[in-house]
């Protein structure tokens, strides 16, 4: 018997959908999806580099500023490989693209790319002086933007069962 959550949905839900055994990922291996294990590397780094800017800001110590420039720097990196991974299964899983949380998991991932670029960009020439005020200002806005992203993907996963080990047709919304 499927139980349905005790929550109440915030953006959207189908009924069907808690009843029916999901959607696998496109981007797979052996059943697993790729791209839940991708983004925790980005997420991990992008959130420490708001943790090291805040070290820099209290402390003034350089360390800090080469820290948030290697974290920033590697979960860029891995946020255009999960970014790629993630595309990939919006274009061909039509439930992910028929979910409102689907559109805002996709648009707020995508601000967090541009936001991460902008501040990486200018700690390249200066990874102390491109600390205060805007690096901070920007690590934070790319923080609490990945923990609302997050929030939308698990909608996906967990209430309309996207990237769920079953047989369900992917073109069915």
């Amino acid at each position: 018997m499927t139980r349905q959550p005790n929550i109440p949905p915030v953006i959207e839900t189908n009924e069907t959908e808690y009843r029916d055994s999901g959607i696998q990922s496109t981007v797979h291996v052996a059943g697993h999806p790729i791209h839940p294990v991708l983004v925790t590397f980005p997420i991990g780094m992008l959130v420490a580099a708001f943790g090291t800017d805040l070290g820099y800001w209290l402390t003034q110590d350089p360390f800090w500023a080469r820290a948030s420039l290697w974290l920033i720097g590697a979960g860029l990196l891995t946020a255009v490989l999960a970014a790629i991974v993630g595309t990939l299964d919006f274009l061909r899983i039509e439930r992910v693209r028929a979910r409102t949380a689907g559109w805002a998991h996709m648009y707020l991932n995508v601000a967090v790319l541009v936001l991460t670029v902008i501040n990486f960009v200018p700690r390249l020439n200066d990874p102390t002086g491109s600390i205060l005020p805007w690096g901070l200002v920007l690590s934070t806005l790319v923080a609490l933007l990945l923990g609302v992203s997050g929030w939308y993907g698990g909608e996906l996963v967990y209430r309309h069962k996207v990237s769920v080990i079953g047989p369900t047709d992917r073109s069915r919304p």
